[in-house]
């Protein structure tokens, strides 16, 4: 069994900062990578940045040079560090790992989770 919890969501000004966080935890072996998902209303669930073992990002291309996503690989936490928010950016933020099993096999695991709103 695995667990995302999450935390760092809420309401801030358009402009401001937000740090997000997630750390899992349970039955883990090593996670390859570690990533941020967002879904605004009326919008799909989509990437919004992905790091792997080794530190390899990726970025969606509406937050780069505003998003910054690091990893804590000892502590099997995802950080992402939200800054110049836009009122666009409003949406549930969904973390993801990506789990080993000591049989190599690979499974995905999501959280539950947290509201950003960036008023306006």
């Amino acid at each position: 069994q695995v667990q995302l919890v999450e935390s760092g969501g809420g309401l801030v000004q358009p402009g401001g900062s937000l740090r997000l966080s997630c750390a899992a935890s349970g039955s883990i072996s090593s996670i390859n990578a570690m990533a941020w998902y967002h879904q605004a209303p009326g919008k799909e669930r989509e990437l919004v940045a992905r790091i792997t073992s080794d530190g390899s990002t990726n970025y969606a291309d509406s937050v780069k040079g505003r998003f910054t996503i690091s990893r804590d690989n000892a502590k099997n936490t995802v950080y992402l560090q939200m800054n110049s928010l836009k009122p666009d950016d409003t949406a549930v933020y969904f973390c993801h790992a990506e789990v080993v099993l000591i049989s190599r096999a690979t499974f995905g695991f999501w959280g539950h989770g947290t509201q950003v709103t960036v008023s306006s």
